[in-house]
């Protein structure tokens, strides 16, 4: 059965998360780093947790951007990436919102890349 255009398809989410409902790790946000621990995508891995592992191997994304790679929710995201992180698969990185960074020490930051870039 295809789905009509400009529909999403209805895919219960322990489907993609092979029954999981929750995620091992509770410290994992929208705005969580995640880069591959491995320089190689794993054998064995499901389908989801491949394409995660996969798209990991370009460089570093946070959480969020995952979920909007793969077109999954944020919730299921955070189950496969607990599960890819317990199995040393991926690494997490802190989010700026965890690391403290005041929001004018951000600004001068990237007023000064864009100096220097121009």
């Amino acid at each position: 059965m295809t789905t009509p255009p400009g529909r999403r398809r209805l895919v219960p989410a322990f489907l993609a998360t092979d029954g999981s409902a929750h995620a091992s790790r509770n410290t994992l946000d929208r705005l969580t780093v995640l880069t591959s621990a491995t320089g190689a995508v794993p054998d064995g891995l499901a389908p989801p947790a491949h394409r995660i592992a996969a798209l990991l191997q370009g460089g570093a994304l946070t959480l969020a951007e995952v979920a909007g790679y793969l077109h999954l929710p944020v919730s299921v995201v955070k189950v496969l990436v607990s599960e890819l992180v317990d199995h040393g698969h991926l690494t997490v990185h802190a989010s700026m919102l965890q690391t403290g960074l005041r929001d004018r020490q951000l600004l001068e930051r990237v007023l000064s890349g864009l100096r220097a870039k121009l």
